[in-house]
């Protein structure tokens, strides 16, 4: 036989193997999705595996909306599809603030160990003059996790004060609280520096170049497919009223405000403070995204900030922002492998997980990403009074991936 043969018959091999291996990739995630779907804990999903240039899985499961507003299974359930929007939730903080802080301090703009009162008023007394960027970016500023803001602003620049005029609930640098307080300061810092509203920045400077054109705050609902999430904020009203969450504001009548939204939402952000307190647009969730855009800048990031072999974010920036602190995490990605999305992975493993459901995880080590959509909110609240949580399908689709 000629050479020209075994070479023909190798490369039919290897071809033959890697759609065994998606296959069966396929076979496993498919499992264990749509018994979830099947127990009714969720409505459906999207998941991406990539591994290198090579898409191992891209897939829908279930629906885009299933449930009204009165937990009744809709008349005409909306199929869920590979391009539907999803609200990020937490996302929010990884894609668009800390690619924007990452971009800024790449350019030179701003360094992320200068105190954040340099970039805006109100973090120039006391301990808070202490707050780096880094503080606010690994969650150790010592401000509070959470706060129902829209009780005191409806609007981002008095809901940026107030949040600047609260005392700080934590000493400065001693533990990691994850806060969505200091991530949505992080997004007025961006707004200083850049001189663009955050939604304007990060739409010019990180989504368009990145041709992630679906990736947006307040997207249009007419002109997008867009998964549904929850029943107005059920939770979030609990988290106001209910002691037993460890959330409750002494001194504040949960009755004095009443903006509770009364429907399904479905394209505006699920998330509170965002909606209601920073005019749907917050450093801390807001964004609405695709897989396919997500995939964009997650390959980004796997490839040391180069995109098509120029150079978006230079490797230094990314390697900067993805090296584990004292608190085994990076600079807004979280890279502790105790997470369940991205349990026991190699040294290096970074992601996050948004409220909604979602979730993004990288092992830079594989050149592998796993990117998991959930709409968990439109299956409505459990007996539990709380959301199905989703990390069991999670653990599950990242160890299929790491085989």
């Amino acid at each position: 036989m000629k050479p020209a043969f075994f070479l023909f018959l190798f490369a039919a091999q290897i071809v033959f193997a890697q759609k065994n291996t998606s296959q069966v990739l396929d076979n496993e995630v498919s499992a264990v999705v749509e018994k979830y779907i099947a127990e009714n804990k969720i409505p459906g999903a999207v998941v991406a595996i990539k591994k290198g240039n090579k898409v191992l899985l891209k897939k829908a499961f279930g629906y885009a909306k299933l449930k009204e507003f009165d937990g009744s299974v809709s008349e005409h359930p909306e199929t869920m599809r590979v391009n539907h929007l999803f609200d990020i939730a937490s996302l929010t903080k990884v894609i668009g603030t800390t690619t924007a802080i990452m971009k800024l301090h790449d350019e030179g703009k701003l360094n992320v160990d200068d105190p954040a009162s340099k970039y805006v008023k109100g973090l120039d007394e006391g301990d808070k003059a202490q707050i780096t960027l880094r503080h606010l970016l690994t969650h150790t500023s010592g401000m509070y996790e959470w706060y129902p803001l829209y009780y005191f602003s409806q609007q981002r620049a008095t809901t940026y004060a107030f949040i600047k005029q609260l005392p700080l609930k934590y000493p400065v640098g001693e533990g990691r609280h994850y806060s969505d307080l200091g991530f949505t300061i992080l997004g007025e810092i961006i707004e200083k520096v850049s001189g663009k509203p955050l939604d304007v920045y990060v739409k010019t400077d990180i989504f368009a170049p990145l041709k992630m054109t679906k990736t947006t705050f307040k997207p249009d609902k007419k002109a997008n497919l867009i998964a549904a999430t929850s029943m107005g904020n059920p939770y979030e009203k609990r988290m106001v009223e209910d002691p037993s969450l460890g959330f409750v504001v002494k001194d504040l009548d949960p009755k004095s405000w009443n903006g509770w939204r009364q429907y399904v939402l479905q394209g505006e952000v699920n998330d509170g403070n965002a909606w209601y307190a920073n005019e749907g647009i917050s450093g801390a969730a807001g964004l609405f995204s695709t897989v396919d855009d997500l995939q964009k800048l997650v390959d980004m990031l796997k490839n040391k900030g180069k995109v098509k072999g120029k150079s978006f974010i230079s490797e230094k920036t990314v390697t900067l922002f993805l090296t584990q602190d004292n608190f085994k995490n990076g600079l807004g990605w979280m890279m502790d492998p105790i997470n369940s999305f991205m349990k026991n992975g190699p040294t290096g493993t970074f992601g996050h997980t948004g409220f909604t459901g979602t979730s993004i995880t990288v092992v830079p080590e594989k050149k592998l990403s796993v990117i998991i959509l959930i709409n968990r909110q439109n299956m409505g609240l459990q007996a539990t009074k709380d959301y199905f949580n989703p990390n069991p399908i999670r653990d599950a689709i990242f160890k299929a991936a790491m085989k």
